[in-house]
């Protein structure tokens, strides 16, 4: 469960790159023909949004997977290791519901924008499949989360979900 857990947020994070590299070659392309030609790519400024939106969302899961988010630990750093694992649990479950509630509600409202057939200005794409999108990668950040809790409430090692060696303290 763990190991596919760690495969599927890394091809997320792959995917996401993937999104982002072609997004920055689009914007490079449309800079390009806008000073050549005076003509850029239509719509580049939504594509680069929606595009940046989406990739953000697919590296959510693997940023949480390796715990590469923004930890303020400056009032928990002299406390017992045991203590900092509880609230770490408690940090991780809180970040579960959080991801796990704008999953539900960017899925609720790409049913809402695609029952209202928004579309964006300039090309005319409808919007909810933008939305829609954001979903998979919020909710897979989600269970990361929660899985993080129950292991720091079980006080077993990260490596488990992260795929690392785990440190036995032996030479």
């Amino acid at each position: 469960m763990l190991s596919l857990l760690r495969r599927v947020a890394s091809s997320f994070a792959i995917a996401g790159a993937a999104v982002a590299l072609a997004a920055a070659l689009m914007v490079v392309t449309s800079i390009t023909l806008r000073a050549l030609t005076t003509r850029p790519i239509p719509g580049d400024v939504e594509l680069t949004q929606f595009a940046i939106a989406i990739s953000i969302s697919l590296a959510l899961p693997w940023c949480q997977l390796r715990g590469a988010n923004i930890i303020v630990d400056f009032f928990t750093q002299r406390l017992p290791q045991r203590r900092q694992r509880w609230l770490d649990g408690i940090g991780a479950l809180l970040i579960g519901a959080m991801c796990a509630l704008l999953a539900w509600r960017t899925s609720v409202g790409a049913i809402a924008v695609r029952d209202a057939t928004e579309t964006s200005m300039i090309l005319g794409l409808p919007m909810w499949w933008v939305y829609l999108s954001l979903a998979p990668g919020l909710a897979l950040a989600a269970l990361i989360a929660f899985v993080q809790g129950v292991l720091h409430w079980r006080n077993a090692p990260m490596a488990a979900l992260t795929g690392e060696p785990v440190e036995t303290g032996a030479p």
